[in-house]
């Protein structure tokens, strides 16, 4: 077990010796996006919710399974939550995790929301990250949310969930000590598209709402986006993407069953108009809108497997395009342009105007 956890970082770092599981760790913790994709081919066991791209995340939890044995189960790494599995909603998923960052005053706050196609993801993946580290040492509190899976509810559902999720945290300003007007979401594949429509949306505060929740704003002033999605409305991919292979969904009607319809007949149906349009991230963006941060660091090119066409460049070139004609600031760190900024924290930093100690 132990030559294939160095296997593992070898792999990545380009080393030809380490002298200590915890360098190694670091070296994933430095690397490049592309990089730990690049490790996917021969670790696919190391992609733990089935979705195509390897995060850091999972990349460094592999690689202590490898190191302790496979049947390891290693306690949770990373800074405690001041509270844990705080019910935001009835369902058992709808449970979110918070950390309060030292320092004067309301603080910032940035919601992480995982991956895994709505089928799979704990908010536990972000104890052990460094971004969550980060983001705290700067004075940033950090939630971490679950949601309800496509089994549960369809996906306009589980975007109401996470809406959900930041007017509750809105609700527990004054508790938790958060500043309500500098809110981001930060997330991956599912957790992307779920923030990139946070940032989108038009506000889903309802000021005479019984339920005080409700009445909060569910907007976010800034979105970090990896491998995600452009949009949910499934049916404009093909014009971006191109057909994708057959193979690659697990029922011809899959496309339809993201949203609780019984076959890909009912989305040409009235019923799926007010579907489609909640769902269309591409179609909320407009002026005024969140700024967003956002890489998809797979290669570009004709979609060669499920993987690549969930998180495929061309989704990350939809958004950066759709921005720009909107006037909304969009860091799009693969652009042919450099982004003005190509660090996710110093993005988040500068949007939410958290200054650095040396300022």
């Amino acid at each position: 077990m132990k030559r294939r956890f160095l296997a593992f970082c070898l792999l990545l770092a380009g080393l030809s010796d380490a002298s200590s599981q915890e360098g190694l760790l670091g070296r994933l913790q430095k690397a490049r996006p592309e990089q730990i994709q690049a490790l996917l081919p021969k670790f696919p066991a190391a992609d733990a919710d089935r979705n195509g791209v390897l995060t850091r995340e999972e990349a460094l939890a592999y690689a202590r399974r490898r190191a302790g044995g496979e049947g390891s189960a290693a306690a949770p790494r990373g800074p405690v939550p001041e509270v844990t599995d705080v019910a935001y909603g009835q369902h058992e998923r709808q449970m979110l995790d918070f950390w309060r960052a030292p320092g004067d005053g309301p603080r910032p706050l940035v919601v992480f929301i995982h991956g895994g196609g709505f089928t799979s993801g704990d908010k536990s993946k972000w104890r052990s990250s460094r971004e969550l580290a980060a983001l705290l040492e700067n004075g940033i509190s950090c939630a971490a949310i679950n949601y309800r899976f496509r089994a549960h509810a369809p996906i306009q559902d589980i975007l109401g969930d996470v809406a959900r999720a930041i007017q509750f945290l809105r609700h527990q300003s004054g508790v938790w000590g958060l500043d309500k007007k500098r809110f981001a979401a930060w997330g991956g594949s599912a957790g992307a598209g779920s923030s990139l429509w946070l940032g989108s949306r038009d506000d889903l505060a309802a000021p005479e709402d019984p339920d005080p929740v409700r009445r909060e704003s569910s907007r976010v002033q800034a979105v970090v986006l990896t491998a995600t999605q452009a949009t949910y409305d499934l049916t404009r991919w093909d014009a971006f993407l191109g057909p994708a292979d057959p193979a690659w969904w697990s029922s011809p009607d899959e496309a339809a069953q993201f949203y609780h319809f019984k076959t890909l007949a009912d989305l040409d149906g009235p019923e799926a108009v007010p579907v489609l349009r909640e769902c269309d991230m591409l179609s909320w963006i407009s002026p005024g809108d969140a700024p967003v941060f956002v890489s998809n660091p797979l290669p570009d090119g004709p979609c060669s497997s499920r993987g690549h066409y969930l998180h495929h460049p061309s989704h990350a070139r939809q958004i950066h395009e759709h921005c720009l004609r909107a006037g909304v600031p969009c860091h799009w760190l693969q652009a042919p342009e450099k982004p003005a900024l190509t660090d996710p924290l110093e993005f988040v930093r500068r949007s939410l105007g958290v200054a650095t100690a040396a300022e």
